[in-house]
Order: C-alpha cells, then sequence, then structure tokens
C-alpha cells in the first residue's frame, strides 16, 4: 500500500468518541455487528450506515453518511471493496475527516483508489487493520497484534 499505516491516525481515531459505521451487517453474528457492540459497550457513539434495514440492535440506521445528523467527523467502512470508492465519496460529502478502512488479511475496504481519494480530499486513513487489535483488553486479538509486531507489520508512529 503507497499510504503508510501511522499509529497515530489509529490513535486519533480512536480518541474520537463519535463515529459512523458503514457497511455495518443485519447479521448479529458477523465479525461487524461484533465490533459494533464492542464499541458501544467502551462507550463510543456508533452511528450505523446501512441502506438495507431501518435498524440494527435497536439503533437506527442511515442510508449515507450525509443523512447523519449532527455530522460525524469520523467513519469506519466495513464495506466490501465493490462499495469503498461510493462510500468514501459519501463520507468525503459529508465533511467527514479520518476515515478506517477495515481489513483483515485479504479484501475488505481498502482499495487503492479509495486511498487515492483520501490522499487527493486530504482525508486522514487508517488503510487496512483490525480495530479490534488496537484496543485496549481486547482478548485473543492482543495475539494478532503480537504477531504483527513480530513479523514487521505493526504501524509506527510517524516519524
Amino acid at each position: 500500500m503507497p499510504t503508510p499505516r501511522h499509529l497515530d491516525a489509529i490513535e486519533h481515531f480512536f480518541a474520537t468518541k463519535r463515529l459512523a459505521m458503514v457497511g455495518l451487517s443485519r447479521d448479529p453474528k458477523h465479525f461487524s455487528t461484533v465490533l459494533f457492540r464492542e464499541l458501544l459497550r467502551r462507550g463510543y457513539d456508533v452511528i450505523p450506515v446501512n441502506p438495507r434495514t431501518p435498524e440494527i440492535d435497536g439503533h437506527r440506521t442511515y442510508l449515507r453518511v450525509q443523512d447523519i445528523q449532527p455530522p460525524v467527523d469520523t467513519a469506519l467502512l466495513m464495506t466490501p471493496a465493490a462499495a469503498t470508492d461510493a462510500a468514501v465519496a459519501d463520507c468525503a460529502q459529508a465533511g467527514v475527516r479520518q476515515i478506517w478502512l477495515y481489513s483483515a488479511g485479504s479484501g475488505g475496504a481498502v482499495t487503492e483508489s479509495a486511498l487515492a481519494f483520501c490522499r487527493d480530499y486530504n482525508i486522514e486513513v487508517v488503510p487496512g487493520e483490525c480495530p479490534f487489535m488496537f484496543l485496549p483488553q481486547n482478548g485473543m486479538h492482543a495475539v494478532h497484534g503480537w504477531i504483527n509486531k513480530l513479523i514487521g507489520r505493526y504501524p509506527k508512529h510517524a516519524a
């Protein structure tokens, strides 16, 4: 990826307590729903964006990030790659200044065109990490972080 993964952007993302979660699944066992619940449990105000359902877990969903009022500055994209570019453009039109493009291994929300768009529009981006790995007291996800540190793939603070 041409965009560096800096721990600074990850820490900045988690410092923001109100965010949109785009591509949140209706499936209660889906990874995105598990992450949604965990962020809520940790005190985050997570606003779901899913045009296919009016609510998830009792939380109103929005068709687009632009529809959220008051607006959000931060968005976590759990979209498939095919939906990422449209979601990033929607975020930019809504005034979002930071986007996390979720990815676990292969696939996920990361696309070269989304990264280029974020660079062109000066949107801070976290490309292709699992948010669970960076949450304190994250159980088994700590192992994932430890492995990434061992193989040199764990993000570092910007120089």
